[in-house]
């Protein structure tokens, strides 16, 4: 399979070509759905245009019908190797507070990360500020995080 781990730790040979495959796939999807357009998404929280609810429900049910199933055949995942299965994340701080901006951010572009570069790949160059936007972002979280985890390291550290 493409995500199998070798005996050596490296990754299938097709690992790389199957997540280009599936990031044009989804790219083309996009292109077909306009949800590159940000005044397409804004239309969208204005209540004016469902058909991003549409583009996200298919989706959803695509993806939540595949996970249930497979989920249930006990077959690893094609791209990792790694059992499907439920990732537990306990709704801390930091996910509530990540979940927060990542949605005001999306509300004041009207593009998500995958949807900008698709974006840019149609010619809407004035897409960078949202993607440096979204750069620094993820940057900073980064950096306050490591800087917490040392943080909490140094303190648990017998003096």
């Amino acid at each position: 399979m493409a995500g199998e781990t070798r005996a050596d730790g490296g990754r299938h040979p097709l690992f790389v070509p199957a997540i280009l495959v599936g990031g044009v796939v989804f790219g083309f999807g996009l292109g077909l759905s306009q949800m590159y357009r940000p005044e397409v998404v804004l239309r969208f929280f204005q209540l004016t245009d469902m058909g991003l609810l549409l583009v996200m429900g298919g989706a959803s049910v695509v993806a939540g019908t595949a996970f249930a199933v497979l989920s249930r055949t006990g077959r690893a995942a094609p791209l990792t190797g790694t059992q499907f299965g439920k990732r537990v994340k306990s709704m801390d701080r930091n996910v509530v507070l990540g979940g927060g901006i990542f949605g005001v951010g999306w509300g004041i572009s009207g593009i998500c990360p995958g949807a900008a570069y698709a974006s840019l790949g149609v010619g809407n160059v004035t897409i960078l500020y949202a993607l440096v936007g979204m750069f620094v972002g993820a940057y900073l979280q980064g950096y306050v995080r490591s800087t917490a985890d040392s943080a909490a390291a140094t303190t648990e550290e017998p003096a």
